[in-house]
């Protein structure tokens, strides 16, 4: 699986797409901002985002070449696909001894056009399928194998867990939790779906509890300690309530539009032919509880279903329509496809891989180039070619003075910036603790420079201080334009 991911993100990279994606471009400058920054240390590592892809990257991305080109960032997405399809693999063998389902689950996840771009970019999902994948992996490995014998049963198939062997799927679980908020529904659906099993054999409701404390403790802490962070760095507990600006208006307010959109968009990334067998599948891992004890645990497979509720609630919360956030739900289906071809009957099983297999490759080819997150990762190239006219005029009259310019809305152009010499240092951003909100007030007295956002969503933070205060651009002049973005000088 690796050499095939690689194979892809060359393909890609060929191809000019690597980091065509406003937001792989912002997860490089993210994690780049930990150590080249004005006020480098732990408090780059930020409030918005999550931060594990960004640990893991931080040291990497300090090469200049791979911050331009994305090259660690894809690594580590390239590794994490092949994780995830190992650890789906792992799961449904040791459980069903079927390795053609197995084969199957690794073969939907890799060979989706959607899910084969985004592993070839630095993008954050393929960590979130392989930590979510892992966790469940472990999960199901600690329900079988850390587990006593109920007392005074006599039954070995009645058995509950025991008080050892949760750190390994609680640290998965964690990671999972501190790499994008869509695990958040999949780690409590893991939780409660880990209670149903130990029901299921026989445990005490005490018990359950117990086992589903311990699960949940790591996650927990680590979301305690994110959220901590936060506030001292950002002054906000959570995603501050003005990210994004409510333009669909559609969903806004309305449950039922919201999911519209939601099952929407999973039907363009994977068509029928996934979506369908993934109903078939989850239908019968919930036979299989009720019908094996044995087999109960491959029902958490399940839990990446949950991944629907974060765009779900972001939809009828205004936010606009992004297909990338039904990429979860891909790995989903493929997951609850091959459980489902593993609690199929063995001489029916090749026949049954092969035809969702082939119908899946004839409704999303592999490599396509049409695909909708490949098209939707390009919707910033127009403005690209409109800012060259900004970074001709900074490049050339650059005079060394810091240039002030929003990171939450316009991380995507510091990093092209890279390709004209800027570092993340030579820029004043939110990340620079108390230094940002001075200069909002007046920022010639800190910056000659100010780069400001002007068109998308409405503008950026530093487009509407300039519009509420005469005083934040008093002594600049507008010198350039282009793709949305305004450049001032200082006089």
């Amino acid at each position: 699986m690796t050499v095939a991911g690689a194979a892809a993100a060359v393909h890609y990279a060929n191809a000019g797409l690597t980091v065509s994606h406003y937001d792989a471009r912002a997860h490089l400058v993210v994690a780049r901002r930990v150590f080249d920054s004005l006020w480098p240390g732990w408090q780059q590592i930020g409030g918005v985002w999550l931060p594990l892809p960004h640990l893991l990257n931080m040291v990497p991305v300090q090469v200049d070449a791979w911050y331009r080109n994305g090259a660690s960032g894809v690594a580590i997405s390239v590794l994490s696909m092949a994780t995830a399809a190992w650890a789906l693999a792992a799961l449904i063998i040791r459980i069903t001894r079927s390795r053609i389902a197995a084969m199957t689950g690794a073969t939907l996840m890799m060979a989706n056009p959607n899910l084969l771009y985004l592993q070839s970019t630095p993008m954050t999902e393929p960590l979130l399928f392989a930590t979510a994948l892992v966790a469940i992996a472990f999960t199901a490995e600690w329900l079988d194998r850390d587990v006593v014998e109920a007392p005074g049963s006599g039954d070995p198939g009645r058995r509950i867990a025991s008080t050892s062997g949760w750190m390994k799927p609680g640290l998965a679980l964690a990671a999972a939790c501190m790499t994008r908020y869509e695990a958040l529904p999949i780690t409590a659906a893991i939780v409660a779906l880990s209670c149903a099993v130990l029901l299921r054999r026989g445990a005490s409701a005490r018990t359950t509890l117990a086992a589903a404390a311990r699960l949940s403790a790591l996650p927990l802490l680590a979301l305690v300690l994110f959220t901590i962070n936060s506030r001292w760095t950002t002054g906000y507990w959570f995603i501050p309530r003005d990210f994004y600006v409510p333009e669909n208006v559609e969903a806004l307010g309305h449950p039922m539009e919201a999911w519209r959109q939601v099952r929407e968009g999973l039907y363009r990334l994977s068509g029928t032919a996934l979506v369908w067998p993934a109903y078939g599948g989850l239908a019968m891992v919930s036979i299989a509880f009720l019908r094996s004890r044995a087999r109960a645990p491959l029902v958490l497979v399940a839990a990446l279903a949950a991944a629907a509720l974060l765009p779900w609630y972001a939809y009828l919360q205004g936010h606009p329509f992004r297909i990338r956030y039904d990429v979860p739900l891909v790995a989903a289906c493929a997951a609850l496809a091959a459980a489902g071809v593993a609690l199929t009957p063995a001489l029916l099983r090749p026949l049954v891989a092969t035809a969702i297999v082939v119908a899946s490759l004839l409704q999303a080819p592999p490599l396509d180039r049409s695909a909708p997150v490949v098209v939707e990762s390009q919707r910033d190239a127009r403005n690209m070619e409109g800012r060259r006219a900004v970074t001709a005029y900074l490049q050339q009259q650059y005079d060394g003075n810091t240039i002030m310019m929003s990171m939450g809305s316009l991380a995507h152009y510091m990093h092209d910036l890279s390709l004209a010499g800027f570092n993340v240092r030579d820029f004043l951003h939110e990340g620079n603790g108390e230094l940002w909100p001075y200069a909002t007030h007046g920022a010639r007295s800190i910056v000659g420079w100010v780069i400001i956002e002007e068109h998308a969503e409405g503008g950026d933070s530093l487009f509407t201080q300039r519009h509420r205060s005469q005083r934040f651009l008093e002594g600049f002049e507008r010198v350039a334009e282009g793709g949305g973005v305004a450049l001032y000088r200082v006089r």
